[in-house]
């Protein structure tokens, strides 16, 4: 029981991947890549969107529907499985990864991999109620679950710290796009000038546009605490359209969905050159 961790504390010591064995890595390198996608299609039905063409939902429910349509059922099981496969790899590196760093970068870096893998295991759960019942709007999720909280006691204060917390991720983000702290998780030593500069273009982006739409979810789930009312909450989906109905209009949708598009690229990148 004892002997794999002592393997893999040495692997990271020596700044090789995080991931516990070497299926567990190629698995999860197939889910970063299908993560990525998922953020290509949700760029490519924001834009529709912002054309004013026939859309589904722009979040990761929208995504999935695009991907099964493609792909069938045979392609979201398979995503499923490197989306597993990534989360635990991920919650290996929070125990345990990232030694190449130290002190709060390590901390912070390990909160990250806690939260991708929620993200990625959120994921699956939605690919797998795809293949179940069939797709489902995310904002429809997300305001049934602000409804079941402000049903409980103190529910208006548990759906505010549910928006703060929202909120606080959305400046991690910020941070990680602004600093580019996420080229950290790279081999950079494979890569040249000219792609590492693309790859830090297109992650910072990236990084920054998810932010806005994540900063923006915050805001209406805030909305809805402070007036004890589920439908103001909402998800993706609603975070985007919202974007658009600003005075920069559906020009800022198009930058918004133009970065998710980027971060989509990033995750190509981190799923070819992520330490191994």
């Amino acid at each position: 029981m004892l002997a794999p961790l002592r393997r893999l504390r040495r692997s990271v010591r020596r700044g090789r991947s995080d991931a516990p064995g070497r299926t567990v890595d190629l698995l999860g390198r197939g889910g970063l890549l299908a993560y990525g996608i998922v953020h290509l299609v949700v760029a490519w039905l924001a834009i529709r969107i912002a054309m004013g063409l026939p859309e589904g939902s722009a979040d990761a429910q929208g995504a999935v529907a695009e991907i099964a349509t493609g792909a069938g059922a045979v392609g979201l099981v398979v995503t499923v499985v490197g989306l597993v496969a990534f989360a635990i790899w991920q919650l290996t590196a929070a125990a345990l990864g990232f030694r190449w760093v130290s002190g709060g970068e390590r901390v912070r870096k390990r909160v990250g991999a806690t939260a991708k893998a929620i993200t990625m295991l959120g994921l699956a759960v939605v690919a797998l109620a795809f293949l179940r019942s069939g797709p489902r709007s995310g904002d429809a999720g997300a305001r049934d679950v602000v409804a079941d909280l402000l049903l409980l006691p103190g529910g208006r204060l548990l759906v505010g710290a549910a928006a703060v917390a929202i909120g606080v991720m959305a400046v991690t983000m910020t941070y990680t796009g602004i600093r580019r702290t996420f080229m950290g998780d790279l081999d950079l030593r494979r890569l040249g000038p000219a792609l590492r500069r693309v790859i830090e273009v297109v992650g910072m982006v990236g990084h920054l546009a998810r932010a806005l739409a994540l900063g923006v979810v915050g805001v209406l789930v805030f909305t809805a605490a402070a007036a004890s009312d589920a439908r103001r909450a909402g998800g993706l989906d609603a975070a985007l359209r919202a974007l658009g109905e600003t005075p920069l209009g559906m020009s800022l949708l198009v930058v918004v969905a133009l970065g998710f598009g980027a971060f989509g690229l990033y995750c190509v990148a981190d799923a070819a050159f992520r330490r191994a």
